[in-house]
């Protein structure tokens, strides 16, 4: 097996491949250019569509070629695997933007050089496609009753699948045919939720083109306790430092479980895998694995000098109610008027950026996971919800520290809004 294959094996993302042994051996006799696709449906990336694009850096690194296709075109209509119900329709200078935002996210990931990695539009030749001259060209080379064999059909097909989504394979097949007609594309990557769509583009291409091309796919990702890896209190985990601060992002790796550690190590990282088992052996700290975790996955999506900010901040926070730097802590600035009428404390960790729900801090407070600290510094248990947290609790600098449950911290700092 060729090791480009190995190696995605070795790391946990190999899922199903249309036939490995012939890829590998197409990999031998020279580079394949590959494609993975995302549609811009939002502004940002978050970490679950980042899978991919870990495997795309592996195979780039292994000498072959990569393809960034972003769905201007596709995202018109809108994917419905994995879906339970319709996307929501996005104006068009709504999707050309969020195209925009994505490719400049996947280029600082990546490094677009033109050759090697490079990102495509959809929207080039899907936007003013002859609608009759594509059902006579390409619909007719599909069976509608293999299309509802899929499991993302099926399972739309108990919800209600709209026509337009129907057409949602045809074209991203259409897309694998027109990449392979322009930059000789033989490989589809994707999420094991694309297997569908990506066998019919290969079935597609060697009916249209008799040429044999592949798919293969990589595991949809779960933590340990099967929950859906990537989603925090505040919803997904997302790219954009305005969605998703490089310190919580820090701070959702650091804290992932034990039994997640060495898969996320392996998938979400490129320190060689020895490297990664040697971290997680059974006589190591866990707790250094995971900070290193954290680092590297902060460090490859905003940069070593927000991860080193994160990690710093991190330790602050351990050490700020005793005294320590709470420089590089979390920061929330609120008025001082607000204390000195007395701030409810589930309108406090709402306001501090805790939670985006006033429902989700009173529930921290009732279970007794909300702290706050005095003057002296020191954190207490606050388990009323009626708590009112008044001056008294601001130190001489006009600042307290809240925690929520056992790691979250902030440093409040207040301001008069007279």
């Amino acid at each position: 097996m060729h090791p480009a294959i190995e190696n995605l094996k070795a790391r946990g993302f190999f899922q199903q491949c249309t036939d490995a042994e012939k890829l590998s051996s197409l990999m031998n006799e020279g580079p394949v250019t590959f494609y993975v696709g995302c549609d811009p449906t939002g502004a940002s990336l978050h970490i679950g569509h980042m899978v991919p694009f870990f495997a795309y850096r592996h195979l780039r690194e292994a000498g072959q070629k990569g393809l960034a296709l972003i769905g201007g075109g596709t995202a018109r209509i809108g994917d419905p695997s994995g879906k339970s119900e319709m996307r929501k329709m996005l104006s068009y200078d709504e999707l050309d933007s969020n195209a925009a935002s994505i490719a400049a996210q996947l280029d600082r990931f990546i490094g677009f050089d033109g050759n090697a990695a490079r990102a495509v539009n959809n929207k080039d030749w899907l936007a003013n496609l002859n609608y009759i001259d594509f059902l006579r060209d390409i619909g007719s080379h599909f069976s509608v009753n293999r299309m509802l064999s899929f499991e993302a059909y099926k399972m739309r097909m108990e919800t209600g699948l709209s026509f337009i989504e129907f057409n949602y394979q045809l074209l991203q097949s259409y897309d694998f045919l027109e990449l392979y007609r322009r930059h000789g594309c033989r490989l589809q990557i994707g999420g094991d939720d694309q297997w569908g769509n990506i066998v019919a583009g290969v079935e597609l291409i060697r009916r249209i083109e008799g040429v044999e091309v592949f798919g293969m796919t990589f595991p949809l990702i779960t933590t340990a306790d099967g929950k859906k890896m990537g989603k925090t209190e505040k919803g997904a985990l997302f790219l954009d430092p305005a969605l998703t601060s490089p310190y919580d992002f820090f701070q959702y790796w650091r804290n992932v479980q034990d039994a997640d550690i060495r898969r996320f190590l392996l998938m979400f990282t490129f320190l060689p895998i020895g490297e990664c088992e040697a971290l997680t052996a059974p006589d190591k700290n866990p707790n250094e694995a995971k900070e290193r975790l954290a680092w590297e996955v902060t460090a490859l999506i905003h940069g070593k000098q927000e991860a080193d900010k994160a990690l710093a901040g991190a330790k602050a926070a351990f050490g700020a109610a005793s005294g320590g730097d709470k420089s590089a802590m979390p920061q929330a600035s609120l008025s001082r008027a607000a204390f000195e009428k007395g701030y409810n404390v589930v309108d406090l960790f709402c306001d501090a950026g805790f939670f985006s729900t006033k429902s989700d801090s009173r529930r921290l407070v009732e279970q007794g996971g909300a702290f706050v600290s005095g003057p002296d510094g020191e954190l207490a248990a606050v388990t009323g919800v009626a708590t009112l947290i008044g001056v008294d609790r601001l130190n001489a600098e006009g600042e307290l520290v809240l925690r929520a449950g056992k790691k979250k911290y902030c440093l409040v700092k207040t301001a008069n809004s007279r």
